[in-house]
């Protein structure tokens, strides 16, 4: 009788058949192959040797003196799952092999076999099992590298150690126990949602819902829909009643994203919620009250709005009860390492790389770059690098930018444009009283091109 050692993990196989002659011809096989081999003629003796040791695979006959192959092949599934099992039928039970493959088998081979069959199919199986070996040890890291950021970093995701990210900590501390509302302001970018979440998960209604309305992307008469719900028939197209985001939130938080963009007609109807908490749906006429805790945000400047007519002055100091300035990124420089650090494992993590830090020429751009997308560009930046990076380290060439100074100048240059424009547009509305024809006509464009950039800058007509 042939002696076959010990390798590691992935290249032992067990073998279970009653026939030792065809047990002894397999395993000369495939120990010519390099694989480790251990042998069973009966399924119990089989999974005396599964509990003792992993096997990467299983070949096993269908036909076993004290169990069938399909009992075994559970109890093997429910012992060790990621073993593979390759099951050994005689001609004609070829519908007993699908059936054992249906029940978790990953091939079968019949009798009898040609020695390159068995040997392919092997391999297969060991490729298999060290694929599977491979996603969970990723697994692991992963978790691992999770509990990293988890200790690291704050719990609720604001990173930084400038003293404005230490002073917002404290605001957000202090707000969390109120049920005032919050303005949030601050460029795009800058992590205001980030902010309210953080609000909403220290406050006492953390376990309620967190319901976000971003007000920008709705004409008025679906804002209102969305916010406030509707009855069927309210409408063309209400087939049946809809509940709204304020309802959604009740007894917890509702996030007001870009509050600014809320036509005249709106923020009246917004106010009359906040004062008296009660509304009525689209077509309905019976008040529903709710308990809401309301946190806004913008990334206009609300006081000269108001100044300019744009935005309610009533429902400007309903909502500015507490607010939150957030600074832009390149007021806070000092945060800049530990976002790279943070977004670095994250995005690392998620591509299963193991990028660990940035080249010295590409740090430099990094330092030097004024990001007018404030931290969401930056994060867009660390996770273009770490997919294009081949090697640990992340290099210049890799990051959306190579002349920082020219892209910085072109960036302003260009949100200078979005800037006039979008008030130029507005203006033109205004003079016109919302008619689109009108309006383009003014402005020397067509109608068609108006309305692509009413809802480009997410106008209110």
């Amino acid at each position: 009788m042939t002696t076959y050692s010990v390798e590691k993990e992935t290249k032992r196989i067990l073998l279970v058949d009653d026939n030792r002659a065809l047990l002894d011809a397999m395993a000369e096989t495939l120990a010519d192959e390099g694989y480790s081999l251990a042998m069973a003629e009966s399924a119990n003796v089989a999974l005396k040797r599964i509990e003792k040791g992993q096997f990467a695979a299983v070949v096993t006959d269908l036909r076993l003196p004290d169990r069938s192959g399909l009992e075994l092949l559970e109890l093997i599934k429910e012992a060790s799952p990621g073993t593979v099992v390759i099951i050994i039928t005689a001609y004609g039970s070829v519908d007993t092999a699908v059936e054992a493959m249906k029940l978790g088998a990953f091939d079968f081979v019949t009798k009898p076999f040609p020695v390159d069959e068995l040997v392919m199919k092997v391999r297969r199986a060991v490729d298999q099992y060290t694929l599977q070996s491979q996603v969970q040890t990723l697994s692991k890291e992963a978790a691992i590298l999770r509990q990293e950021i988890n200790s690291r970093f704050h719990p609720d995701g604001i990173t930084g150690r400038s003293p404005q990210i230490d002073e917002i900590r404290r605001n957000i501390d202090q707000l969390a126990a109120s049920r005032s509302a919050v303005l949030i302001l601050g460029e795009t970018g800058t992590g205001k949602e980030l902010v309210a979440r953080a609000i909403h998960n220290r406050s006492l209604r953390a376990q309620r819902p967190f319901v976000r309305v971003n007000c920008a992307v709705f004409n008025e008469n679906l804002l209102e829909s969305e916010l406030f719900g509707h009855e069927k028939g309210a409408f063309t197209g209400a087939d049946q009643r809809r509940v709204g985001r304020f309802e959604m939130a009740d007894t917890g938080t509702i996030f007001l994203d870009e509050i600014g963009e809320l036509t005249l007609t709106a923020q009246a109807k917004m106010l009359r919620v906040l004062q008296e908490r009660e509304f009525e749906r689209v077509g309905g006429s019976e008040p529903i009250s709710v308990d809401v805790r309301i946190v806004a945000a913008t990334n206009r400047n609300l006081a000269g709005e108001v100044r300019d007519g744009r935005f309610r002055e009533d429902l400007f100091y309903r909502l500015n009860v507490v607010p939150i300035q957030l600074p832009p990124l390149r007021e806070r420089k000092e945060d800049i390492a530990p976002l790279l650090e943070h977004f670095l494992v994250k995005y690392a993590t998620e591509n299963h790389k193991r990028v660990t830090r940035f080249s010295v020429e590409a740090m430099n751009q990094i330092l030097s770059y004024n990001w007018p997308g404030n931290v969401r560009e930056l994060e867009n930046a660390v996770e273009r690098g770490v997919v294009l990076s081949q090697t640990d380290e992340i290099p210049a060439s890799a990051l959306p930018f190579h002349e920082t100074r020219d892209l910085e100048s072109s960036a302003a240059l260009a949100g200078r444009v979005e800037t006039f424009e979008r008030r130029l547009i507005e203006e033109a509305l205004l003079a016109a009283s919302g008619n689109t024809t009108r309006a383009a006509e003014n402005l020397g464009i067509s109608r068609s091109t108006l309305r692509y950039k009413i809802e480009k800058h997410g106008l209110q007509v």
